[in-house]
């Protein structure tokens, strides 16, 4: 695994943390901003090709 995926597949998980962290404590505009880095990290890992598993999240 090369250094992007590997950062990619870190921050997906980092921001997964996260939103279910906001989600948890229901801040709603957190959870906003989570959800919204999460489709972009997403939406990126597709462009490369990068496999990101179906997530609870």
């Amino acid at each position: 695994m090369d250094a992007f995926t590997a950062g990619l597949l870190q921050r997906i998980r980092a921001t997964e943390s996260d939103l279910t962290r906001a989600r948890d404590e229901g801040d709603e505009f957190l959870v906003d901003v989570e959800q919204g880095e999460l489709d972009d990290l997403r939406r990126l890992a597709a462009e490369h090709g990068v496999e990101v598993g179906l997530h609870s999240v």
